[in-house]
């Protein structure tokens, strides 16, 4: 019962990894488009659907939790039955902890790309600068 336990928990890490990165692919995609342009965008995307995958598995199968099932740590401990109740409880734990991890590794994601953003958007020349520069270049020759 348990290696069913833990399949079930794998594909739902698996189905709720997918669901949240089909939701922000296209966000992702123009962030990178924008700052690091076309070229290589779709390369470092590709990376970063990797990542989630693995962040999202990883925190949804969270097997030192599930060792709980197959191994007793004590004399007195028991081995908890899996109910209905228990794989209505971990497969809760499931979602909610691929979620959180997948919340979390974008949370970072935006963040460094709103830095890198900044740090594009203050190396690009004004509108107005680049003109005068342009005019000042034509008035020296």
């Amino acid at each position: 019962m348990f290696l069913v336990l833990l399949a079930a928990t794998l594909l739902t890490a698996i189905v709720i990894s997918a669901i949240v990165i089909i939701l922000f692919r296209k966000p992702t995609l123009s962030i990178f488009m924008r700052i690091i342009g076309e070229d290589i965008a779709a390369a470092w995307h590709k990376f970063l659907i990797f990542a989630l995958f693995v962040v999202g598995v990883s925190s949804g199968v969270q097997i030192w939790k599930l060792e709980r099932f197959i191994m007793v740590h004590g004399p007195d401990e028991r081995i908890p039955v899996l109910d209905a109740d228990r794989w209505t409880f971990e497969i809760y734990r499931t979602i909610i902890s691929t979620l959180g991890g997948l919340a979390w590794a974008l949370l970072v994601f935006f963040i460094v790309a709103l830095i890198a953003y900044a740090i594009v958007k203050r190396r690009q020349p004004k509108v107005g600068e680049a003109s005068n520069r342009v005019e000042g270049q034509a008035h020296r020759n």
